[in-house]
């Protein structure tokens, strides 16, 4: 596979935010094989490894990569593929569930914060701070005025984090609800699957169009040049995983990332 043009899939800046106008499949015009596919994601990770392990080196800058999307579009399988071949230094994934009775006394951007990469960190989020204006509003249980405030907060929030350095990249795996609708029957089918089900998966099925409201407002509200949301076809597996790792490698070029110079002067090393 070439190299990628992500602009189709990058939410412009201030302009509304409309899913009906991505694709949740691969572009008809662009169907690679199995085969190409798995090959491109061996490649990516190769240099992916490579990129991570520069950043790591250096500790000059990090970079937060954001998973956000609707139960079963693949925030668990997309990590696992993408980051398998990654050396483990100087990499996290954090998840982000139903916020702690600490976590509720603090203010929402609390438990995030703790969690940010430093620099020479690379670190992933499944799900993320964008719950707190997602699940929130659309269960009622803050009103548009905080829901908006909230969205400053974050625009501001990620502001700080380019500022000392962090590249903010955030990903949103488009699933379909018929793909969701299959994947969910594959769990109900597989008892040893069972575990990943909760009753909220089904509720929040019903709600599917509250949340695509929710998700249209607050990407569009808080996609920016410096810390972009992208779009990420995610009803095929395999395209999902290979558009994933070569975006993160793309991000990671374009922060023209330099290995250390020795702290000593190697030339007048001796071996015995």
């Amino acid at each position: 596979m070439q190299s990628k043009d992500y602009t189709p899939w990058y939410i412009s800046p201030k302009r509304s935010c409309q899913l009906s106008d991505f694709d949740t499949a691969p572009p008809s015009k662009e169907r690679p094989s199995d085969s190409e596919l798995d090959d491109h994601l061996v490649d990516m990770g190769e240099k992916l490894n490579k990129l991570q392990s520069t950043l790591h080196a250096a500790k000059s800058k990090g970079l937060l990569v954001v998973f956000q999307g609707m139960d079963t579009a693949g925030k668990d399988g997309v990590i696992r593929s993408v980051f398998s071949h990654v050396s483990p230094l100087g990499v996290r994934a954090e998840a982000f569930g139903v916020p702690t009775e600490l976590d509720s006394r603090h203010d929402f951007l609390w438990r995030i914060h703790a969690k940010a990469p430093a620099l020479g960190e690379m670190v992933i989020f499944n799900r993320s701070h964008y719950e707190d204006v997602l699940v929130t509003r659309v269960r009622g249980l803050i009103d548009e005025k905080t829901c908006q405030k909230r969205l400053d907060n974050i625009l501001h929030f990620e502001s700080l984090l380019q500022d000392a350095g962090i590249t903010v990249l955030k990903c949103y795996l488009h699933i379909s609800k018929s793909e969701q609708k299959k994947r969910l029957q594959a769990r109900l089918d597989d008892p040893r699957k069972h575990w990943k089900l909760q009753a909220s998966d089904f509720e929040d099925r019903a709600l599917w169009p509250k949340f695509t409201q929710a998700y249209e407002a607050a990407m569009g509200a808080t996609s920016t040049p410096e810390s972009p949301w992208y779009v990420v076809p995610a009803d095929n597996k395999s395209y999902r995983d290979s558009f994933v790792a070569g975006l993160i490698v793309q991000t990671l070029e374009n922060m023209k990332l330099k290995t250390p110079k020795p702290t000593f002067d190697l030339s007048k090393v001796k071996l015995a």
